[in-house]
């Protein structure tokens, strides 16, 4: 059983700013519309996601939401979203191959 990989991004100092958690939670939004349906929907209280989205935002230096009868992701959201994902998805196969190449029998 191969291990899970969580893939982040930190600053220069180490310090998180973005990740998975994030990353999901901008897809919810995205999906319904609303910060407060995305977050019920991931079992989390409302203002836990306010927060993840705020410090989000501040590290980023973008807003990732804007509000038109709703929440819809930015146009910045999205690009940075889909770049995101694009490393996570080359990070996670890169540990895949790494994974199997020091432990062969492991599968």
């Amino acid at each position: 059983m191969r291990p899970a990989l969580r893939v982040m991004l930190c600053d220069d100092a180490g310090e998180r700013f973005f990740g998975e958690g994030p990353c999901r939670l901008l897809h919810l939004i995205e999906e319904t519309g609303s910060l407060r349906a995305a977050a019920m929907s991931m079992g989390m209280a409302y203002t836990k996601a306010l927060a993840i989205m705020r410090r989000a935002e501040k590290n980023l230096g973008f807003p990732l939401t804007a509000r038109r009868g709703g929440s819809t992701l930015t146009a910045e959201a999205r690009q940075f979203l889909e770049r995101y994902e694009a490393y996570r998805d080359a990070c996670v196969q890169t540990s895949r191959e790494l994974y199997s190449a020091f432990f062969p029998s492991q599968r």
